[in-house]
Protein backbone atom coordinates (compact mmCIF):
# COMPACT_ATOMS: atom_id res chain seq x y z
CA UNK A 1 0.00 0.00 0.00
CA UNK A 2 1.13 3.64 -0.98
CA UNK A 3 0.26 6.96 0.74
CA UNK A 4 0.53 10.67 -0.67
CA UNK A 5 -0.32 13.68 0.56
CA UNK A 6 -1.07 16.58 -0.87
CA UNK A 7 -1.95 20.20 -0.68
CA UNK A 8 -1.39 23.40 -3.50
CA UNK A 9 -0.81 26.41 -2.24
CA UNK A 10 -2.66 29.32 -3.52
CA UNK A 11 -1.93 30.38 -6.55
CA UNK A 12 -1.98 34.71 -7.83
CA UNK A 13 -4.69 36.64 -7.03
CA UNK A 14 -6.52 36.21 -3.51
CA UNK A 15 -10.02 34.03 -3.52
CA UNK A 16 -12.37 37.14 -3.61
CA UNK A 17 -10.66 38.34 -7.02
CA UNK A 18 -10.19 35.87 -8.87
CA UNK A 19 -10.30 32.11 -7.91
CA UNK A 20 -13.90 32.15 -6.81
CA UNK A 21 -15.04 31.49 -3.24
CA UNK A 22 -18.49 32.92 -3.62
CA UNK A 23 -21.48 32.75 -0.96
CA UNK A 24 -23.98 32.33 -3.61
CA UNK A 25 -25.78 29.03 -3.38
CA UNK A 26 -24.76 26.09 -5.25
CA UNK A 27 -26.37 24.04 -7.25
CA UNK A 28 -26.71 20.09 -5.64
CA UNK A 29 -24.50 18.10 -7.95
CA UNK A 30 -23.01 14.61 -8.66
CA UNK A 31 -20.45 16.45 -10.35
CA UNK A 32 -19.97 15.24 -14.22
CA UNK A 33 -22.23 12.69 -16.06
CA UNK A 34 -23.25 11.99 -19.27
CA UNK A 35 -24.63 14.99 -21.11
CA UNK A 36 -25.33 13.46 -24.68
CA UNK A 37 -28.54 14.26 -26.74
CA UNK A 38 -29.96 10.98 -26.58
CA UNK A 39 -33.95 10.91 -25.67
CA UNK A 40 -34.61 9.20 -22.85
CA UNK A 41 -36.30 6.50 -24.70
CA UNK A 42 -33.24 5.96 -26.91
CA UNK A 43 -31.07 5.83 -24.03
CA UNK A 44 -32.95 3.09 -22.45
CA UNK A 45 -33.22 1.41 -25.84
CA UNK A 46 -29.52 1.00 -26.39
CA UNK A 47 -28.25 -0.23 -22.77
CA UNK A 48 -31.05 -2.43 -21.22
CA UNK A 49 -29.98 -5.20 -19.63
CA UNK A 50 -29.85 -8.94 -21.31
CA UNK A 51 -32.57 -11.19 -19.63
CA UNK A 52 -29.64 -13.74 -19.87
CA UNK A 53 -27.45 -11.67 -17.47
CA UNK A 54 -26.74 -13.81 -14.54
CA UNK A 55 -23.30 -14.11 -14.19
CA UNK A 56 -23.74 -12.24 -10.85
CA UNK A 57 -23.73 -13.92 -7.29
CA UNK A 58 -26.84 -12.75 -6.69
CA UNK A 59 -28.80 -14.17 -9.66
CA UNK A 60 -27.57 -17.30 -8.54
CA UNK A 61 -28.35 -17.33 -5.34
CA UNK A 62 -32.34 -16.40 -6.24
CA UNK A 63 -32.62 -19.00 -8.43
CA UNK A 64 -31.32 -21.79 -5.86
CA UNK A 65 -33.42 -20.71 -3.46
CA UNK A 66 -36.35 -20.50 -5.70
CA UNK A 67 -35.94 -23.58 -6.77
CA UNK A 68 -34.91 -25.78 -3.98
CA UNK A 69 -38.03 -23.92 -2.45
CA UNK A 70 -40.55 -25.02 -5.12
CA UNK A 71 -39.15 -28.50 -5.37
CA UNK A 72 -39.86 -28.42 -0.98
CA UNK A 73 -43.28 -27.74 -1.54
CA UNK A 74 -43.88 -29.87 -4.39
CA UNK A 75 -42.21 -33.08 -2.08
CA UNK A 76 -44.19 -32.08 0.52
CA UNK A 77 -47.39 -32.92 -1.16
CA UNK A 78 -46.73 -36.61 -1.55
CA UNK A 79 -45.38 -37.90 1.20
CA UNK A 80 -46.71 -38.97 4.60
CA UNK A 81 -43.62 -38.08 7.22
CA UNK A 82 -40.53 -35.73 7.44
CA UNK A 83 -38.01 -38.22 7.20
CA UNK A 84 -39.77 -39.52 3.75
CA UNK A 85 -39.75 -35.76 2.67
CA UNK A 86 -35.99 -35.58 4.07
CA UNK A 87 -34.85 -38.26 1.81
CA UNK A 88 -37.33 -37.33 -1.08
CA UNK A 89 -36.24 -33.67 -1.20
CA UNK A 90 -32.84 -34.77 -1.18
CA UNK A 91 -33.28 -36.95 -4.24
CA UNK A 92 -34.84 -34.33 -6.36
CA UNK A 93 -32.21 -32.02 -5.53
CA UNK A 94 -29.59 -34.27 -6.35
CA UNK A 95 -31.31 -33.64 -9.92
CA UNK A 96 -32.52 -30.02 -9.47
CA UNK A 97 -29.13 -28.68 -8.66
CA UNK A 98 -26.76 -29.97 -11.44
CA UNK A 99 -29.80 -29.24 -13.90
CA UNK A 100 -30.16 -25.59 -12.44
CA UNK A 101 -26.17 -25.00 -12.62
CA UNK A 102 -25.95 -26.33 -16.03
CA UNK A 103 -28.46 -24.06 -17.03
CA UNK A 104 -27.13 -20.86 -15.70
CA UNK A 105 -23.71 -21.76 -16.80
CA UNK A 106 -24.82 -21.80 -20.18
CA UNK A 107 -26.79 -18.39 -20.24
CA UNK A 108 -23.80 -16.73 -18.66
CA UNK A 109 -20.92 -17.86 -21.52
CA UNK A 110 -23.36 -17.16 -24.34
CA UNK A 111 -25.35 -14.24 -22.81
CA UNK A 112 -24.28 -11.98 -25.97
CA UNK A 113 -25.31 -14.30 -28.48
CA UNK A 114 -29.06 -14.95 -26.76
CA UNK A 115 -29.56 -11.65 -26.22
CA UNK A 116 -29.38 -10.65 -29.90
CA UNK A 117 -32.14 -13.18 -30.45
CA UNK A 118 -35.57 -12.28 -30.90
CA UNK A 119 -37.80 -12.93 -27.96
CA UNK A 120 -39.70 -15.02 -29.06
CA UNK A 121 -36.52 -17.36 -29.87
CA UNK A 122 -34.97 -16.24 -26.21
CA UNK A 123 -38.31 -17.65 -24.63
CA UNK A 124 -37.68 -21.17 -26.61
CA UNK A 125 -33.63 -21.05 -26.25
CA UNK A 126 -34.39 -20.48 -22.68
CA UNK A 127 -37.19 -23.20 -21.76
CA UNK A 128 -36.23 -25.71 -24.39
CA UNK A 129 -32.87 -25.60 -22.61
CA UNK A 130 -34.21 -25.78 -19.21
CA UNK A 131 -36.01 -29.38 -19.90
CA UNK A 132 -32.62 -30.77 -21.16
CA UNK A 133 -30.90 -29.82 -18.55
CA UNK A 134 -33.41 -31.28 -16.39
CA UNK A 135 -33.89 -34.27 -18.13
CA UNK A 136 -29.62 -34.75 -18.77
CA UNK A 137 -29.73 -34.45 -14.84
CA UNK A 138 -32.66 -37.14 -14.48
CA UNK A 139 -30.56 -39.49 -16.52
CA UNK A 140 -27.33 -38.75 -15.02
CA UNK A 141 -29.21 -39.70 -11.10
CA UNK A 142 -30.48 -42.89 -12.69
CA UNK A 143 -27.44 -44.28 -14.24
CA UNK A 144 -25.72 -43.55 -10.70
CA UNK A 145 -28.31 -44.63 -8.02
CA UNK A 146 -32.07 -45.07 -9.13
CA UNK A 147 -33.22 -48.12 -9.36
CA UNK A 148 -34.61 -49.80 -12.84
CA UNK A 149 -37.88 -48.94 -13.98
CA UNK A 150 -40.91 -50.03 -16.13
CA UNK A 151 -40.46 -48.60 -19.68
CA UNK A 152 -43.67 -46.85 -19.64
CA UNK A 153 -42.74 -45.58 -16.25
CA UNK A 154 -39.90 -44.31 -17.16
CA UNK A 155 -40.96 -42.41 -20.64
CA UNK A 156 -43.54 -40.95 -17.85
CA UNK A 157 -41.10 -39.89 -15.59
CA UNK A 158 -39.20 -38.70 -18.08
CA UNK A 159 -41.28 -36.32 -19.49
CA UNK A 160 -42.47 -35.10 -16.08
CA UNK A 161 -38.92 -34.22 -15.32
CA UNK A 162 -38.54 -32.34 -18.60
CA UNK A 163 -41.76 -30.63 -18.21
CA UNK A 164 -40.50 -29.69 -14.94
CA UNK A 165 -37.15 -28.33 -15.69
CA UNK A 166 -39.02 -26.01 -18.61
CA UNK A 167 -41.90 -24.89 -16.61
CA UNK A 168 -39.08 -23.77 -13.66
CA UNK A 169 -37.16 -22.36 -16.48
CA UNK A 170 -40.01 -20.39 -17.92
CA UNK A 171 -41.09 -19.16 -14.19
CA UNK A 172 -37.28 -17.73 -13.91
CA UNK A 173 -36.30 -16.50 -16.92
CA UNK A 174 -39.75 -14.46 -16.71
CA UNK A 175 -38.45 -13.29 -13.48
CA UNK A 176 -35.18 -12.30 -15.44
CA UNK A 177 -37.08 -10.06 -17.95
CA UNK A 178 -38.90 -8.33 -15.39
CA UNK A 179 -35.60 -7.70 -13.70
CA UNK A 180 -33.69 -6.49 -16.61
CA UNK A 181 -36.56 -4.23 -17.14
CA UNK A 182 -36.76 -2.38 -13.81
CA UNK A 183 -32.86 -1.71 -13.50
CA UNK A 184 -33.75 1.67 -15.36
CA UNK A 185 -37.14 2.18 -14.67
CA UNK A 186 -38.54 5.96 -15.89
CA UNK A 187 -38.38 7.43 -12.96
CA UNK A 188 -35.05 5.79 -11.89
CA UNK A 189 -33.79 6.96 -15.92
CA UNK A 190 -35.22 10.37 -15.79
CA UNK A 191 -33.64 10.93 -12.12
CA UNK A 192 -30.30 9.76 -13.27
CA UNK A 193 -30.32 11.65 -16.36
CA UNK A 194 -31.15 15.19 -14.55
CA UNK A 195 -28.15 14.13 -11.92
CA UNK A 196 -25.39 13.30 -14.68
CA UNK A 197 -26.87 16.35 -16.60
CA UNK A 198 -26.00 19.12 -13.94
CA UNK A 199 -22.83 20.57 -14.21
CA UNK A 200 -22.18 22.89 -10.86
CA UNK A 201 -21.90 26.58 -12.71
CA UNK A 202 -19.54 27.70 -10.09
CA UNK A 203 -17.01 24.74 -10.08
CA UNK A 204 -17.40 25.96 -13.81
CA UNK A 205 -17.03 29.52 -13.31
CA UNK A 206 -14.22 29.02 -10.13
CA UNK A 207 -11.93 27.17 -12.84
CA UNK A 208 -11.87 29.04 -15.91
CA UNK A 209 -11.46 32.40 -13.40
CA UNK A 210 -7.94 30.67 -12.02
CA UNK A 211 -7.11 29.34 -15.34
CA UNK A 212 -7.56 32.95 -16.43
CA UNK A 213 -5.51 34.59 -13.00
CA UNK A 214 -2.87 31.93 -14.46
CA UNK A 215 -2.33 32.86 -17.91
CA UNK A 216 0.47 35.35 -17.07
CA UNK A 217 1.69 34.51 -13.99
CA UNK A 218 2.07 30.71 -15.08
CA UNK A 219 1.09 29.49 -18.28
CA UNK A 220 2.11 26.07 -17.58
CA UNK A 221 -0.08 25.53 -14.61
CA UNK A 222 -3.47 27.32 -16.39
CA UNK A 223 -2.66 25.06 -19.33
CA UNK A 224 -2.79 21.71 -16.63
CA UNK A 225 -6.43 23.22 -15.21
CA UNK A 226 -7.53 23.18 -18.62
CA UNK A 227 -5.94 19.58 -19.59
CA UNK A 228 -7.80 18.87 -15.95
CA UNK A 229 -11.47 20.51 -16.56
CA UNK A 230 -10.91 19.07 -20.39
CA UNK A 231 -10.79 15.68 -18.89
CA UNK A 232 -13.34 15.91 -16.53
CA UNK A 233 -15.51 17.31 -19.74
CA UNK A 234 -14.55 14.35 -21.82
CA UNK A 235 -16.04 11.82 -19.47
CA UNK A 236 -18.97 13.98 -19.35
CA UNK A 237 -19.48 13.71 -22.29
CA UNK A 238 -18.79 9.94 -23.73
CA UNK A 239 -21.79 7.68 -24.20
CA UNK A 240 -21.18 4.97 -21.98
CA UNK A 241 -24.55 4.92 -20.87
CA UNK A 242 -25.50 3.91 -17.18
CA UNK A 243 -24.64 -0.11 -18.10
CA UNK A 244 -20.79 1.12 -18.75
CA UNK A 245 -18.07 0.22 -16.36
CA UNK A 246 -15.09 1.73 -15.84
CA UNK A 247 -11.91 0.19 -13.50
CA UNK A 248 -11.09 2.33 -9.75
CA UNK A 249 -7.34 3.47 -11.53
CA UNK A 250 -9.59 5.44 -13.73
CA UNK A 251 -11.75 6.61 -11.31
CA UNK A 252 -8.83 7.74 -9.00
CA UNK A 253 -7.38 9.28 -11.99
CA UNK A 254 -10.42 11.78 -12.48
CA UNK A 255 -10.67 12.63 -8.78
CA UNK A 256 -7.15 13.90 -9.02
CA UNK A 257 -7.94 15.40 -11.79
CA UNK A 258 -10.99 17.57 -9.79
CA UNK A 259 -9.36 17.75 -6.82
CA UNK A 260 -6.52 19.37 -8.30
CA UNK A 261 -8.58 22.02 -9.63
CA UNK A 262 -10.51 22.31 -6.12
CA UNK A 263 -7.42 22.73 -4.52
CA UNK A 264 -5.86 25.86 -6.63
CA UNK A 265 -9.43 27.47 -5.69
CA UNK A 266 -8.93 26.81 -1.90
CA UNK A 267 -4.88 26.78 -2.13
CA UNK A 268 -4.03 24.78 1.86
CA UNK A 269 -7.70 24.96 3.10
CA UNK A 270 -7.98 21.45 1.19
CA UNK A 271 -5.33 18.58 2.34
CA UNK A 272 -5.90 15.44 0.51
CA UNK A 273 -4.87 12.37 1.88
CA UNK A 274 -4.54 9.25 -1.34
CA UNK A 275 -3.87 5.76 0.77
CA UNK A 276 -3.96 3.98 -2.17
CA UNK A 277 -3.69 0.08 -2.59
CA UNK A 278 -2.49 -0.46 -6.69
CA UNK A 279 -3.49 -4.22 -6.68
CA UNK A 280 -7.22 -2.54 -6.33
CA UNK A 281 -7.47 -0.38 -9.44
CA UNK A 282 -9.11 -3.11 -11.63
CA UNK A 283 -11.69 -3.56 -9.65
CA UNK A 284 -15.09 -2.65 -12.22
CA UNK A 285 -17.37 0.26 -11.39
CA UNK A 286 -20.14 2.25 -12.60
CA UNK A 287 -18.16 5.39 -14.32
CA UNK A 288 -18.62 8.69 -12.53
CA UNK A 289 -18.97 7.20 -9.35
CA UNK A 290 -16.35 8.69 -7.36
CA UNK A 291 -16.05 11.90 -8.13
CA UNK A 292 -19.49 12.66 -7.13
CA UNK A 293 -18.66 11.91 -3.65
CA UNK A 294 -14.89 13.77 -3.57
CA UNK A 295 -17.05 16.61 -4.49
CA UNK A 296 -19.88 16.37 -1.77
CA UNK A 297 -16.54 15.77 0.57
CA UNK A 298 -15.41 19.02 -0.39
CA UNK A 299 -18.75 20.97 -0.97
CA UNK A 300 -20.02 19.57 2.20
CA UNK A 301 -17.16 19.39 4.70
CA UNK A 302 -14.38 21.65 3.25
CA UNK A 303 -15.68 24.52 1.77
CA UNK A 304 -18.10 26.09 4.75
CA UNK A 305 -14.92 25.67 7.58
CA UNK A 306 -12.77 28.75 7.63
CA UNK A 307 -9.62 26.67 8.35
CA UNK A 308 -10.66 24.16 5.43
CA UNK A 309 -10.20 19.76 6.23
CA UNK A 310 -8.74 17.11 5.44
CA UNK A 311 -10.19 14.86 2.55
CA UNK A 312 -8.79 11.10 2.69
CA UNK A 313 -9.58 8.47 -0.18
CA UNK A 314 -8.41 5.05 0.87
CA UNK A 315 -8.44 1.73 -1.55
CA UNK A 316 -7.57 -1.80 -0.27
CA UNK A 317 -8.42 -5.38 -1.35
CA UNK A 318 -9.37 -7.51 1.40
CA UNK A 319 -9.88 -11.61 0.56
CA UNK A 320 -10.80 -11.14 -2.79
CA UNK A 321 -12.92 -7.59 -2.49
CA UNK A 322 -11.94 -4.09 -2.97
CA UNK A 323 -12.72 -1.24 0.06
CA UNK A 324 -13.09 2.26 -1.28
CA UNK A 325 -13.14 4.93 1.38
CA UNK A 326 -13.94 8.56 1.19
CA UNK A 327 -14.07 10.50 4.21
CA UNK A 328 -14.07 14.09 4.50
CA UNK A 329 -13.77 16.25 8.15
CA UNK A 330 -16.47 18.44 9.26
CA UNK A 331 -16.86 21.67 10.06
CA UNK A 332 -17.35 23.03 13.64
CA UNK A 333 -20.56 25.15 15.01
CA UNK A 334 -18.35 27.91 14.49
CA UNK A 335 -18.70 27.52 10.66
CA UNK A 336 -20.77 29.16 8.01
CA UNK A 337 -23.59 27.12 7.36
CA UNK A 338 -23.68 24.88 4.50
CA UNK A 339 -25.83 24.48 1.92
CA UNK A 340 -28.41 21.58 2.94
CA UNK A 341 -27.89 18.45 1.38
CA UNK A 342 -30.78 16.16 0.12
CA UNK A 343 -28.67 12.63 -0.42
CA UNK A 344 -29.34 12.26 -3.84
CA UNK A 345 -25.87 11.91 -4.82
CA UNK A 346 -25.28 9.10 -2.28
CA UNK A 347 -28.62 7.77 -3.21
CA UNK A 348 -27.69 7.51 -6.77
CA UNK A 349 -24.14 6.33 -6.31
CA UNK A 350 -26.09 3.15 -4.34
CA UNK A 351 -28.05 2.47 -7.29
CA UNK A 352 -26.05 2.35 -9.46
CA UNK A 353 -23.55 0.01 -7.53
CA UNK A 354 -26.73 -2.32 -6.55
CA UNK A 355 -27.26 -2.36 -10.48
CA UNK A 356 -23.50 -3.58 -11.25
CA UNK A 357 -22.93 -5.74 -8.42
CA UNK A 358 -26.05 -6.98 -7.01
CA UNK A 359 -25.85 -8.37 -3.43
CA UNK A 360 -22.02 -8.65 -4.09
CA UNK A 361 -21.76 -4.97 -3.75
CA UNK A 362 -22.05 -3.03 -0.11
CA UNK A 363 -22.10 0.44 0.50
CA UNK A 364 -22.46 2.73 3.42
CA UNK A 365 -22.30 6.34 4.50
CA UNK A 366 -22.77 7.70 8.11
CA UNK A 367 -21.08 10.18 10.41
CA UNK A 368 -18.79 9.41 12.86
CA UNK A 369 -17.66 11.73 15.42
CA UNK A 370 -16.36 14.97 13.52
CA UNK A 371 -15.68 12.96 10.14
CA UNK A 372 -17.98 11.68 7.42
CA UNK A 373 -17.31 8.65 5.85
CA UNK A 374 -18.69 6.91 2.89
CA UNK A 375 -17.65 3.07 2.62
CA UNK A 376 -18.08 0.77 -0.91
CA UNK A 377 -16.80 -2.63 -0.85
CA UNK A 378 -17.15 -4.19 -4.48
CA UNK A 379 -16.06 -7.77 -6.04
CA UNK A 380 -12.07 -7.63 -7.59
Amino acid sequence: MTAAKSSAPPVGRTPASGLGTSTAPVLLSTGFGGLDGDTPDRRLADNRSSAFDVCHVGVVLRAVLFVHGVLALGVAFSVADAGAWWRQFAATSAVALPALLVWLITACLAERRLARLPAGAQWAAAISWGGACALAARSLWDWVQWPAATPEASVLQAFAVAATGAAMAAAFFHWLRQRARLQLPAATTARLAELQSRIRPHFLFNTLNTAIALVRIDPSRAETVLEDLAELFRVALSDGGPQAATTLGDEIELARRYLQIEELRFGARLQVRWELDPQADGARLPPLLLQPLVENAVKHGIEPAAQGGMLRVRTRVRRNQVEILVANSLPGSSAAPAVPGHGIALRNVHERLRLMHDVAADFSARRHGDVYRVQIVVPL
